[in-house]
């Protein structure tokens, strides 16, 4: 059975609230691997419903979600979006409002102050991003950021503080899962 990890948002005050579907490991981890690096989008479904069941309070009234981006040339090199994926799963209108400027390092393996240097920057509003769309579905809004895994907070953190720019009310966060940096 996967444990839910507690709701959490300690790591960043532009986040009002985050919670994570469970705790990176066991069944959960190696499901979200296979999703991920396999490529088994199928997988995006279920986990989806987990974050959906255990991210009720981070949803509830939730205008928007935005999907944490990949930088182009992951995501051309993927394939796919993993947090797109899953934000598709969640209800809410999904919009693509961040644009991930340069290819970061991969946060696996770095120390917390690593991962805020390594995306401090590296996140803006999307240039595809029509006037209409941000004034509509942003502005003033609450807003779920989704990514797969949570660590530390840095990209959630670098995430939010670019909505909360573009005149976001409120920001909340929700991943598939979360796991302490050792």
């Amino acid at each position: 059975m996967i444990a839910p990890a507690q709701a959490h948002s300690s790591f960043s005050d532009a986040i009002t609230l985050a919670r994570a579907g469970g705790d990176f490991e066991g069944p959960l981890r190696s499901a979200i691997h296979a999703f991920k690096y396999e490529g088994r989008r199928s997988l995006a479904g279920p986990i989806g419903d987990l974050m959906h069941s255990v991210g009720a309070d981070v949803l509830r009234d939730a205008h928007t979600i935005v999907p944490v981006p990949l930088h182009p040339w992951r995501h051309f090199r993927r394939g796919f979006n993993q947090a797109a994926d899953l934000s598709r799963t969640l209800g809410p209108p999904v919009v693509h409002a961040l644009w991930r400027t340069r290819a970061t390092v991969s946060q696996s393996g770095l120390t917390a102050a690593a991962r805020r240097r390594n995306v401090a920057g590296a996140f803006r509003l999307s240039p595809l991003l029509s006037t209409t769309t941000r004034e509509r579905l942003l502005r003033d809004r609450i807003v779920v950021l989704v990514d797969d895994v949570r660590t530390t907070g840095a990209t959630l953190h670098a995430c939010a503080e670019v909505l909360l720019a573009a005149g976001v009310r409120e920001v909340r966060a929700l991943t598939a899962a979360a796991r302490e940096l050792q």
